[in-house]
């Protein structure tokens, strides 16, 4: 009997729906395994992202048989290949040159401590996961790091450098930008150094940025950002699946988040009334600077 079924008795529950009791075992047998393994790769993901992805698959293991799970090390490795969640090992702080897991060139922060004074000087973009009821789904997303808007989004089962570049055009195509002036931020991600992807922004004159290795606080805006949308929008809701969680979450990005939410960074106003009045772009150029005060281990290689 599962959860759903409360009191109800499985001929009682097939009677009522008017389904075969064959049919019903045949339906539980296919979905169960599903939402079992996709309850899994949830926990999963919020311990590996808890431990600021440091963990690697042994710890998590341990982890995971602590809360009650019964899996062996193999399985866990493979859902964090799968998930793109394999840790980054902390000699990486030491030697710059291998601090990425890709051979496309890694861009140097232009965006750390930058200021901007009006729309279309930086974009700051990241990618995050959305669960489904038997599965996972991925969002990738591009603010206009001025007016904190949402430009750009797409959302897919995947985590390819298409997935990006989708709501790296979408950005595109909503603003006017002038080449040479703006700086897209990202972390290091082979979906933002890729070549496809790097060639769009140059084709554009946009001056490619990325974090530094195991540095939150370099796209803290965009960190924001996504802890502001599962707060407000994911963690209440229970998506069926892709299409449905398009829907939801586009709605809340056009419509909640970028002209409904007042934003405390932006005076408690909105983004798009912030880029509608003036007399607001002016008063938001007064704050503090984008980029963030706290500090992050030195990077430098000594001579």
């Amino acid at each position: 009997m599962t959860q759903q079924q409360g009191a109800l008795a499985v001929d009682r529950m097939c009677g009522l729906a008017q389904v075969s009791r064959a049919g019903y075992y045949r339906y539980w047998q296919a979905a169960e395994p599903r939402r079992s393994e996709t309850a899994l790769r949830d926990e999963l993901q919020r311990l590996a992202l808890a431990q600021r992805r440091y963990y690697g698959y042994r710890r998590l293991t341990a982890l995971l048989r602590r809360a009650g799970w019964q899996v062996n090390r193999k399985r866990v490795l493979r859902l964090m290949r799968e998930d793109n969640l394999l840790c980054l090992r902390k000699a990486a702080f030491v030697p710059v040159t291998t601090d990425s897991r890709h051979s496309w060139r890694i861009y140097p922060n232009l965006a750390w401590r930058l200021a901007p004074t009006g729309v279309n000087q930086l974009w700051v973009a990241d990618i995050t996961y959305v669960r489904l009821a038997e599965g996972f789904c991925y969002l990738a997303v591009v603010l206009d790091a001025f007016s904190r808007r949402a430009i750009g989004w797409a959302m897919a089962e995947h985590l390819k450098a298409s997935l990006a570049l989708a709501a790296l055009e979408m950005a595109l195509t909503s603003r006017v930008i002038t080449p040479g002036l703006l700086v897209h931020h990202s972390d290091r991600g082979v979906q933002y150094a890729c070549g496809d992807y790097i060639e769009r922004l140059e084709a554009h004159g946009i001056q490619p940025s990325m974090s530094r290795v195991g540095c939150p606080y370099d796209n803290a805006m965009a960190e924001s950002f996504m802890k502001t949308l599962k707060q407000e929008e994911v963690d209440g809701r229970s998506y069926r699946d892709l299409a449905q969680a398009r829907q939801s979450i586009e709605y809340f990005l056009a419509e909640v988040y970028n002209r409904q939410r007042l934003h405390s960074a932006l005076a408690y106003n909105a983004p798009a009334e912030v880029e509608a009045n003036p007399t607001l772009l002016a008063s938001v150029a007064k704050r503090s600077p984008a980029g963030s005060n706290a500090t992050c281990p030195d990077l430098t290689v000594s001579a």
